[in-house]
C-alpha cells in the first residue's frame, strides 16, 4: 500500500486531437514523485475521468507503468455507473499491480438506499474476488450519490481486506472526522484544507488536486508534523490553504492545466475535453502572477 504522504490525483494531458498525451502523462507523474508525492491517483475527478473511456484509461495506466512508474504507488479511479464496467476496469488495474482502485458509488440514479449501495459494492467485490483492494470515493458535491460513514463502516467491517480505505471529498470536516473513527480504515481527506486536523486523528496524508502544482509544499507540512515541528507545520499549512482556495476559485482543472502549459512551454497542457473549456492564456498568466505575488509561488518544471 502507498506510504504516508500526499497523493496527487494526476491531471490527464491531451494532444491537439484530444487523445491522451502519454509522453506528458509519464513526465508529469515522474515530476510529481520527484516533488515528494507518496502516490498518484489517475482518473479521479481532477483527471477528467468521466470524459475518458475505459480502454483509454487502461492504455494510459499501462503507459505510466511502461514509463517506469511503480504500480504499487498508483490508485486509479475506476468507478462507473454499473458493476460490469467498474469490475472490468478495476480488475485490469489490479492485475497490473496497482496498489488499489478508487471507486465512486453508482452515480446516475438518485435517492438510492444504503442497502442498494451496499449491494453494488458487494457484487463488485464478488466479481473481483480476493484481489479486490478498494478505496471508496465519497464526493457528493459532484456525484450527488455519496457513501455515508455508516455505509463505509459496514463495508469495511464485512470486507476488511477488500474495502481498505476512502477518499472523502465532501468538504465536510464532521464527515471526515467520523470516517477517521472507523478502526483500520485508511481515510484521505480530498484536499489539504483539513490536513493538520486529519493528521492529528490518524490520516496518512491527503489526496489533493492542487498537488499537481504544489506537492512539495504539502509534503513539507506532513514532514514538519511528523517531526513534531508543529508551529512550522501550522505556518506552512496556512499558506497552503490560501493557495488552494485561490486556485479552486478559478476552476482547478483548466487553471492548473494552463499553468502547466505556461511553465513547460507545451501548449498541449492547456487542453481539456468537453464539456470543460480551456482557460485562456491571458487568464492563466494573470493567475500565475497572482500566485507569485500572494504566495511567492513560481511553477518550475
Amino acid at each position: 500500500m502507498i506510504n504516508r504522504g500526499v497523493v496527487a490525483p494526476i491531471l490527464t494531458p491531451f494532444n491537439d486531437d484530444l487523445s491522451i498525451a502519454t509522453d506528458l502523462y509519464v513526465a508529469h507523474a515522474r515530476w510529481l514523485f520527484e516533488q515528494g508525492c507518496a502516490g498518484i491517483a489517475p482518473f479521479g475527478t481532477t483527471g477528467e475521468a468521466l470524459s475518458v473511456g475505459i480502454d483509454e484509461r487502461i492504455e494510459a495506466i499501462r503507459a505510466l507503468l511502461d514509463g517506469g512508474i511503480d504500480p504499487a504507488r498508483v490508485i486509479p479511479g475506476t468507478g462507473l455507473t454499473n458493476v460490469a464496467d467498474t469490475a472490468r476496469l478495476s480488475g485490469v488495474c489490479l492485475d497490473m499491480g496497482c496498489a488499489a482502485v478508487m471507486t465512486l458509488p453508482p452515480f446516475y440514479f438518485k435517492g438510492v438506499s444504503n442497502e442498494g449501495l451496499y449491494a453494488y459494492f458487494e457484487q463488485l467485490i464478488a466479481r473481483l474476488g480476493s484481489k479486490a483492494r478498494i478505496f471508496l470515493y465519497h464526493i457528493p458535491p459532484i456525484a450527488v450519490v455519496g457513501i455515508p460513514p455508516a455505509l463505509a463502516r459496514r463495508l469495511h467491517a464485512d470486507f476488511p481486506n477488500q474495502v481498505v480505505g476512502i477518499k472523502d471529498s465532501s468538504g465536510d470536516w464532521d464527515n471526515t472526522r467520523e470516517l477517521l473513527e472507523i478502526e483500520n480504515l485508511i481515510v484521505y481527506p480530498g484536499s489539504e484544507l483539513p490536513l493538520l486536523d486529519a493528521l492529528e486523528l490518524g490520516a496518512p496524508g491527503c489526496i489533493s488536486a492542487t498537488a499537481n502544482l504544489n506537492a512539495a509544499a504539502i509534503a513539507r507540512v506532513i514532514e514538519a508534523f511528523d517531526q513534531g515541528r508543529l508551529g512550522e507545520a501550522r505556518e506552512l499549512h496556512a499558506s497552503l490553504k490560501g493557495f488552494r482556495e485561490t486556485v479552486q476559485d478559478y476552476g482547478p482543472i483548466p487553471a492548473q492545466k494552463r499553468l502547466l502549459a505556461i511553465a513547460t512551454g507545451d501548449a498541449r497542457w492547456a487542453h481539456v475535453r468537453p464539456p470543460l473549456a480551456a482557460m485562456h492564456d491571458g487568464a492563466g498568466r494573470g493567475l500565475a502572477d497572482l500566485l507569485q505575488r500572494e504566495f511567492d509561488f513560481v511553477l518550475s518544471i
